[in-house]
């Protein structure tokens, strides 16, 4: 196989996906499977689905196709507002998408009509994220226009939390967004089959001791992808966090002096220059950089540090290790280190079966962390 590439457990995804339905089925709540940071890579949508999920989302229009060019049939959302040029698209292959403008809504509704068809819409409420989201003030209003509008049809309303200010939502939070749903159908009737309460964010909330509400679904992806609370950071109890790997070669691997720190050159400018250091270490350069990943937020083996990253170079201080040049170093990635591998084009994307990834590394390893490439 080439580097760099990502290497995929299926099998990791789907437990983790089918733990989740599990656990947040008991509280009444369903589990859309967000498939936006691998791209709408097919494989891992089915993983998802194997697991449970009722459905999927995606906030590109292209990563959708992807899937339903796989053949994969089931309900999608666009968790992000359809852009103009997009109506159309959208219309063909999703089942609904979440919005915040009435002339979004009167758009879709005109592309529906010209094609037969009719289109959900799930209504995103401003909640304190400062992301989008209709104020709650105007929501009744919103509603009853989008009831208005012929080709659309009011499925329900939604709440971000964590995707700006990374603030972890509150029972009184979840509270207000059951009591805008209940207000909603008191205007509009009983319009409001979905309250998708957020992500994966509100985990601990969800599975905690206190009431749901009318909160009905989640929409997880950093969860179910990384086994990670993405508020915390920390491991989610009983997920995987190791379903994604990342591989890059080794092209350089030498003592070098330590790292040069950087110090004002002329007061006024601000300019730095490098500053020398005598100290000798062992360092590797990779061959891959910050146009295939978010390097500074990859998990480096342990002992290994992370130095700095250019376009197209990693370098990482290997200590007392060997690393021959050609081997392959292996590193988790953080959910934001996923997302740039996954788009990039030049990282090959590998779904391997646990055994099949399990027996090739035990059959290629010369080193903990490395194989021939």
């Amino acid at each position: 196989m080439t580097s760099p590439r990502v290497e995929i457990d299926l099998g990791k995804i789907e437990e983790n996906a089918r733990c989740l339905v599990r656990r947040l089925g008991v509280r009444g709540i369903s589990v859309t499977g967000v498939t936006k940071a691998v791209c709408g890579h097919a494989d891992v949508a089915m993983a998802m689905l194997d697991g449970g999920v009722v459905g999927l989302a995606d906030s590109r229009v292209s990563n959708v196709s992807r899937m339903r060019a796989a053949g994969i049939a089931c309900p999608i959302s666009m968790i992000r507002a359809p852009m103009v040029h997009e109506m159309n698209d959208v219309i063909g292959s999703c089942d609904a998408s979440y919005n915040t403008e009435m002339e979004t809504i009167l758009k879709l509704g005109s592309a529906a009509r010209d094609q037969g068809a009719v289109h959900d819409a799930i209504l995103m409420v401003e909640t304190g994220d400062m992301r989008d989201g209709i104020m709650p003030e105007d929501l009744i209003d919103f509603a009853s226009g989008v009831v208005a509008t012929p080709g659309v049809t009011l499925r329900g309303i939604a709440a971000n939390f964590a995707c700006m200010g990374n603030v972890a939502p509150t029972p009184g939070d979840m509270a207000m967004l059951s009591r805008l749903a209940d207000q909603v159908e008191r205007a509009c009737g009983p319009c409001v089959a979905l309250v998708s309460g957020g992500g994966s964010a509100n985990l601990a909330w969800a599975l905690g001791d206190g009431a749901t509400g009318r909160i009905n679904n989640l929409r997880l992806g950093e969860a179910i992808l990384m086994g990670i609370d993405p508020v915390s950071g920390r491991p989610i109890d009983g997920l995987h966090t190791d379903a994604f790997a990342l591989f890059a070669e080794v092209i350089e691997a030498r003592p070098k002096p330590g790292p040069m720190p950087m110090r004002p050159r002329a007061p006024k400018c601000g300019k730095l220059e490098l500053v020398s250091n005598n100290g000798q270490g062992n360092r590797a350069v990779l061959a891959i950089g910050q146009q295939d990943t978010e390097a500074s937020s990859l998990c480096l083996p342990p002992g290994f540090g992370f130095i700095g990253a250019t376009s197209d170079h990693t370098v990482v201080d290997t200590a007392k290790s060997t690393v021959p040049v050609g081997s392959e170093m292996k590193m988790g990635l953080s959910y934001s280190a996923l997302m740039r591998a996954m788009s990039a084009p030049d990282v090959e994307k590998g779904v391997l079966e646990k055994q099949s990834l399990n027996a090739m590394a035990k059959d290629r390893e010369t080193h903990p962390v490395l194989r021939i490439a």
